[in-house]
């Protein structure tokens, strides 16, 4: 099981992740083990997926050889397309059921970072955008996407956040995730960014100092939120009862 979440800031792409893999002899008995999710690629690519972890591991194999070939020298499209193809090919070439994996992908083509999703349902790429720049996987899927969605209405109204804000809505998303989830995503959470310097692309996996530092940021606003909530109290001690008209019988 794996909660994952990605969104495409301005000039960078942040995924982050659970570390938590369940294990079955076969039987309803699992056991969970720690197991980390996020794959840089040639120090330009990040990969994760959601599925069968054999298949994420093929996936990521195409990945890595695609970049040894100059595939990701094309236009956006034709990659997504590509890793698309080449990963259902390669599924049913040992008759792989669809929707067991699904994947996102942040990469950088054209002088731009791009983030891909390849649903779990039929592995067709779709790519994020300035009009619809976030979205989430996983067992945890219809709890991080509302979050997400309360985010964009709080803070994103006018377009994709900043590298920073998206770090933010990352780390809280998954830590809302694990905190609520019925099982099967825990701790540690990791968080991946595609960003340039200098105009090279480059990924790298956040410190957990890093993630702490936004951990306190996210308790500052817990806490301006429950301070919201004592003054909404004061005010309505503060008001008077106003009489209700009688009912009529």
């Amino acid at each position: 099981m794996t909660a994952i979440v990605g969104i495409l800031c301005q000039q960078a792409v942040v995924i982050g992740t659970d570390s938590s893999a369940t294990f079955s002899s076969g039987s309803q008995q699992t056991i969970e083990q720690p197991i980390e999710k996020l794959l840089i690629v040639a120090d330009n690519i990040i990969v994760v997926g959601t599925g069968q972890v054999g298949l994420g591991q093929r996936f990521s194999a195409i990945v890595e050889k695609a970049w040894a070939d100059g595939v990701f020298k094309n236009q956006p499209l034709q990659i997504g397309k590509y890793l698309s193809r080449t990963a259902i090919e390669d599924f049913a070439s040992t008759h792989a059921g669809k929707g067991t994996y699904g994947a996102l992908v942040a990469f950088p083509a054209k002088q731009k970072v791009h983030l891909c999703e390849f649903a779990v349902q039929d592995l067709q790429p779709e790519f994020k955008t300035e009009q619809m720049w976030y979205c989430s996987m996983g067992v945890t899927q219809t709890i991080t996407d509302s979050f997400l969605a309360l985010m964009r209405g709080l803070f994103w109204q006018s377009g994709p956040p900043t590298v920073n804000d998206g770090i933010f809505a990352v780390t809280w998303a998954l830590d809302h995730a694990v905190e609520v989830n019925p099982g099967g995503v825990n701790k540690p959470i990791r968080v991946a960014v595609l960003g340039t310097h200098a105009g090279q692309a480059k990924a790298e996996m956040l410190p957990d100092m890093v993630i702490d530092e936004h951990r306190q940021n996210i308790n500052g606003a817990k806490d301006a939120l429950r301070e919201y909530c004592r003054n909404l109290h004061r005010t309505d001690e503060a008001t008077p009862n106003v009489p209700r008209p009688a009912q009529k019988n």
